[in-house]
């Protein structure tokens, strides 16, 4: 099983997260690229201690919404879009090179990353990028979504992912983070639902009800309060079970 963090998201002045805490528990990292959070100086940072911990790297590509980070929806022409994503790929590789580490997965962020789940023009749009860029890089998707299946039809690997600290709807998809409970905060209730789910394949929904989940990776969001001492708890819950860690892509 894989743990994944979205980091290297803090901009100048203020800061997104505990990267190098969570480095020391994570499988994965999805690194941000500068189009919904990060700065050069700061996402380098990160790629250096993320290749001093062997953590696999992913770019963790965006709409272009500092603002929002990156989660209000846009609806780009397929142009502009694929022509964004491979620019946040080529920039991250290129900082990767100059930590010393690669590039080895895409993990879309936010409002992209739902919106893709489901709409196949936008979806395609983002396939279409990683081809260009590389054939070779592993996307990292919703689990149950309609994307794994046309990214695998491309040629692409798709990993699925579960995620800790994420309510789901009955149908397997996210709760709206604009919903009262979207949002979990627990770290012992949230570690012991991952292994419950890591054992049997099955969370439990906002309204009760059983709902499959076929996933190889677990995603803690490293923005959320407690996000740290969330991970680290979750690490060891699932170790502690004799659950194998290890990181679903390849590293350097």
């Amino acid at each position: 099983m894989d743990i994944n963090s979205d980091l290297g998201e803090s901009y100048g002045a203020w800061r997104m997260g505990d990267d190098a805490a969570m480095l020391a528990i994570v499988t994965s990292a999805n690194v941000a690229c500068g189009f919904h959070a990060g700065d050069p100086a700061g996402i380098l940072q990160t790629l250096k201690a993320a290749a001093g911990r062997g953590v696999v790297v992913g770019a963790h590509v965006a709409y272009p919404d500092l603002v929002g980070f990156g989660r209000r929806n846009m609806d780009p022409t397929s142009r502009e879009l694929v022509a964004d994503v491979i620019y946040q790929i080529g920039a991250l590789q290129g900082l990767a090179a100059a930590a010393g580490t690669r590039v080895a997965y895409v993990k879309p962020h936010g409002a992209l990353y739902n919106t893709i789940a489901h709409d196949e023009r936008q979806g395609s749009d983002v396939i279409e990028a990683l081809l260009a860029v590389d054939p070779a890089l592993t996307l990292l998707a919703l689990a149950g979504s309609p994307l794994i299946a046309r990214a695998r039809s491309r040629g692409l690997t798709v990993v699925a992912e579960a995620f800790a600290d994420r309510a789901y709807n009955d149908d397997g998809t996210l709760v709206s983070r604009r919903l009262p409970g979207a949002v979990l905060h627990d770290a012992d209730a949230v570690a012991e639902r991952m292994l419950r789910w890591a054992e049997s394949g099955t969370l439990t929904s906002i309204t009760g009800q059983p709902v499959r989940i076929a996933a190889d990776s677990i995603c803690v969001h490293g923005d959320s309060p407690g996000a740290v001492d969330m991970a680290r708890r979750i690490r060891e819950r699932l170790s502690t079970a004799g659950v194998p860690l290890a990181a679903f892509a390849g590293g350097r």
